[in-house]
């Protein structure tokens, strides 16, 4: 079986490695940007400091701080306005998934034309997108480097999942320096989001020895670091860990998919507005449980991965320690523990599986479902 490997042309990564990024961005000749953030970070100044130093490059920029949380079709629609009013020529996105997937639909329109909607699925541009420069502030989406795109269609109460090599950034730039300023509890859950991705990847049916690779080491240094990063934000050694983390994270997803806790959890996220990397930790466990039966070797792995003794157990036996040590990790950095704590209801149980089976992301998964099934799965998640 063949299989391609997505990547940005370049990405740049390390403590302070931003103005080696500002350098490379000025020697690609672009003239203004459109710098794609959300409101705190413009407010906290990280967006005028990114305009000030492209400025100095003889670059002028035009900040747009509309990307909300669990971006939407009208976030992108506000975006692409910003952009052709401001003739800009690239796209800069500055933040963390959100930020990410905005600027990635309003490049892609940019170029191909149309509504974002026209683009939901696998590869349904037929342009590259304007070319983007992906800044990134958290740890745990690696949407800085992937192509994927998630945006909110709140007409349908339904995350869109785009996934297209079109999107896919010219350059991503990972500087944990950036990073520090995350509060606890995003720190949380986007390092359970970067986690959710590697075990995800290393269960697809789509895996290969590349990603296989990417995602253990993510699994291990996710395992080591995040309690740490979450306790002590400061710490810039268990910052740059992270920030290693999530990008093999999203090396390995970006190649091998996803799989049923994605396809749920984008549906909490477009139901309900609820934050995307805790629905993911809480589905997390319960998912993996119902795929132990077909790839417990695999999750064999991922328990060793995440520090557990497996010596002596059998392939089923230590897939269950894979669980627990989800479940442990989870609970160390204080994820709430169902669905209930985060408002979901029960009865809206039937509409999120029927959506859920529409998602992309869940052809992937190492077993198949049914609605009977993912509904089982969501009431478990309770």
């Amino acid at each position: 079986m063949s299989s391609t490997f997505f990547i940005p042309a370049v990405n740049i990564m390390g403590i302070d490695c931003l103005d080696e990024a500002m350098d490379a961005i000025r020697n690609h000749g672009f003239r203004k940007a459109l710098i794609v953030t959300d409101a705190g970070l413009a407010k906290a100044g990280v967006a005028m400091r990114i305009a000030e130093a492209l400025a100095l490059r003889d670059i002028d920029s035009l900040i747009f701080d509309g990307a909300k949380p669990n971006p939407s079709i009208a976030n992108v629609e506000q975006g692409l306005a910003a952009l052709k009013d401001g003739k800009c020529d690239f796209v800069v996105s500055l933040g963390g998934g959100s930020p990410h997937d905005c600027a990635k639909g309003i490049a892609l329109c940019a170029t191909n034309g149309g509504h974002i909607r026209d683009y939901e699925g696998v590869d349904r541009s037929a342009k590259p997108q304007l070319p983007l420069v992906a800044i990134n502030t958290t740890a745990g989406t690696a949407s800085e480097m992937t192509r994927f795109c998630i945006i909110t269609d709140e007409s349908r109460h339904v995350k869109m999942a785009i996934v297209d090599r079109n999107v896919t950034p010219l350059l991503s730039v990972n500087d944990p320096a950036l990073m520090v300023a995350m509060p606890k509890g995003l720190t949380a859950a986007t390092g359970m989001d970067a986690l959710t991705h590697a075990i995800e990847a290393y269960v697809s049916t789509a895996a290969s020895p590349i990603t296989d690779a990417c995602a253990i080491k993510a699994i291990e240094l996710i395992s080591a670091n995040l309690r740490l990063a979450v306790r002590d934000g400061s710490d810039l050694k268990a910052r740059e860990n992270m920030a290693y983390a999530q990008f093999l994270a999203g090396m390995a997803f970006n190649n091998a998919s996803l799989g049923y806790v994605h396809a749920m959890a984008h549906q909490l996220g477009g139901f309900y507005d609820l934050p995307h990397g805790v629905c993911n930790a809480v589905l997390l466990p319960h998912v993996q449980t119902f795929n132990a039966s077909v790839c417990p070797r695999r999750l064999a792995d991922v328990a060793r991965a995440l520090g557990t003794d497996i010596a002596g157990l059998s392939p089923e036996e230590a897939a269950q320690a894979a669980i627990t040590a989800i479940r442990s990790l989870a609970r160390d950095v204080e994820i709430p523990a169902g669905l209930r704590e985060l408002g979901a209801k029960l009865q809206d149980i039937p509409v999120l599986a029927a959506n859920a089976l529409k998602d992309a992301c869940g052809l992937t998964n190492p077993r198949a479902a049914d609605q009977r099934q993912i509904e089982e799965i969501f009431r478990n998640a309770f």
